[in-house]
């Protein structure tokens, strides 16, 4: 099937690099590109695309503002395009919470021509036209028994990827103030971590922050993978703490669920849980295992509830997961396995 893709963004510049680096794939088609929502809004009804392509910050009415009319009045995948500043990257995470399929930072400079980049994009508006629209989530605040008790051993690891930004909201909104110590790697480019643990922590009871190199590991406290040039690992035995490892990327990734996972399964072994979510690809699926098998309870994301059911199929089909679950479930069966 052939994704007819509507480009938009307020620069002829980036529209023509954008379109040029679609069209090289022979399963897009670029049915047209605008300047401005206006002009989105007209070709939308006139042309129905499968996918838009959608710049955050643009005059009049910016991208955020154009995509929550989009996902209120005419649901449909969008991949947002962003700069890396931290205005870009507050955007684009808000972007994903809105329901954005997901985020790819512009190029720079002389980047625009690298096939690398092009491929990159055009195999994320192809995942976006087959990824499954679903109504956007309502932050809530769960309730969540005041009794609750982890254990002092208990640790919680996850990993997600494509449609993470969603399904971590509301999975954490599920975490009580005194959580077990939980570590997270969700794929992200640099600079959108340190927005997306900063919102996290807004919408959350427990702390969330970014992971930062030698941190113990600490009941009440999420810790999140900072996304660019370091592995997060879980290292040392009781206390944990977190490490950064500068290493070629694993799985494709870094940081990487996978390593991530193997580490939590060598230094904690059956006393943690895994969860893995909503993504592209297979990353985590070979760690989680490796958990499974230290005798930690595993747990993968169904795939009706997922935005991309790619990561936990991965995980379920080489028998990393013990259990499957729809995403408002996985919170509270992880907190189980975890009470004291």
């Amino acid at each position: 099937m052939t994704v007819r893709t509507l480009v938009v963004d307020d620069s002829l510049t980036m529209r023509a690099m954008i379109s040029h680096a679609l069209s090289q794939d022979n399963d897009i088609e670029v049915i047209g590109t605008a300047g401005d929502p206006n002009e989105a809004r007209s070709l939308i009804k006139e042309l129905n695309p499968d996918v838009l392509t959608l710049d955050v910050e643009m005059p009049g009415m910016n991208g955020l503002d154009f995509l929550d009319k989009i996902m209120r009045l005419r649901p449909m995948p969008v991949v947002m395009v962003s700069t890396l500043t931290g205005q870009g990257a507050e955007a684009s995470v808000r972007a994903l919470e809105l329901g954005a399929f997901d985020c790819l930072a512009k190029p720079e400079g002389g980047a625009s021509n690298d096939p690398y980049y092009g491929r990159t994009l055009a195999d994320m508006v192809k995942a976006a036209a087959r990824s499954i629209q679903r109504p956007r989530l309502q932050t809530r605040m769960a309730h969540v028994p005041t009794s609750y008790q982890p254990r002092a051993d208990a640790l919680i690891a996850i990993g997600a990827s494509t449609g993470g930004v969603e399904a971590l909201i509301e999975l954490l909104s599920d975490f009580p103030e005194n959580c077990p110590p939980t570590v997270i790697v969700q794929h992200m480019p640099p600079t959108f971590t340190t927005t997306f643990a900063a919102r996290l922590n807004r919408l959350s009871r427990p702390t969330v922050a970014e992971a930062v190199n030698g941190a113990p590991l600490l009941q009440g406290h999420v810790y999140l993978a900072p996304g660019g040039l370091q592995h997060l690992e879980v290292a040392g035995v009781g206390p944990w703490r977190c490490r950064l490892v500068g290493a070629d990327p694993m799985s494709g990734h870094r940081p990487s669920v996978d390593w991530l996972f193997r580490s939590v399964a060598r230094a904690a072994g059956g006393s943690a849980v895994g969860a893995i979510l909503t993504g592209m690809g297979g990353d985590g699926a070979e760690g989680l295992k490796d958990m499974r098998q230290a005798g930690a309870f595993t747990v993968g994301q169904d795939e009706e509830s997922c935005v991309v059911y790619g990561m936990p199929a991965v995980a379920k089909r080489i028998g990393a997961v013990e259990l499957q679950l729809p995403l408002p479930r996985i919170a509270a069966r992880l907190l189980q396995e975890c009470h004291a």
